[in-house]
């Protein structure tokens, strides 16, 4: 059993089909456009369609300039989708934290719960004091998605 402090998770009801929020979601070269971080650059071999087992790399920048590769490791279309990310140099080094989020209709439109996963993190005491920043910008990523999803219609 995962540390409860591996994981962090934030919700939101956004007024739109789940099918608007994955396709959105779905879209690597959309990231930097949700980020609530403000880290995100640019997506980069990003394959035409995102399935399970899909890799794209994201330019990122905290600080300096980096680089990370992600693989697709849970897809149910228009109700879930992870990736785990690992830096482009050092795979082995750093990096295995995973993007969660998972789609459910109700009434008003979806919820939406992203989550950040850090239980196969390569070194978690690096990462775990991010926990709170993390959760005020999964907070922000959600403020996003609703309001690109909603401009939409």
């Amino acid at each position: 059993m995962a540390d409860t402090s591996d994981s962090a998770s934030v919700e939101r009801v956004i007024p739109a089909p789940p099918e608007a929020i994955f396709a959105l979601i779905a879209d690597p070269n959309r990231h930097r456009d949700i980020d609530g971080s403000g880290t995100v650059r640019a997506a980069k071999a990003v394959p035409s369609q995102l399935e399970l087992g899909s890799t794209f790399g994201m330019n990122m920048r905290l600080g300096i300039p980096y680089s990370m590769v992600s693989t697709v490791i849970e897809f149910e279309p228009n109700r879930r989708i992870a990736w785990q990310s690992r830096p482009a140099i050092g795979k082995r080094l750093a990096g295995g934290r995973i993007w969660r989020y998972e789609l459910e209709p109700v009434d008003g439109g979806t919820r939406v719960r992203e989550t950040w996963d850090i239980s196969e993190e390569v070194i978690k005491a690096i990462v775990r004091p991010a926990r709170e920043k993390t959760i005020e910008n999964m907070t922000k990523t959600l403020e996003r998605i609703e309001e690109l999803v909603t401009a939409q219609k």
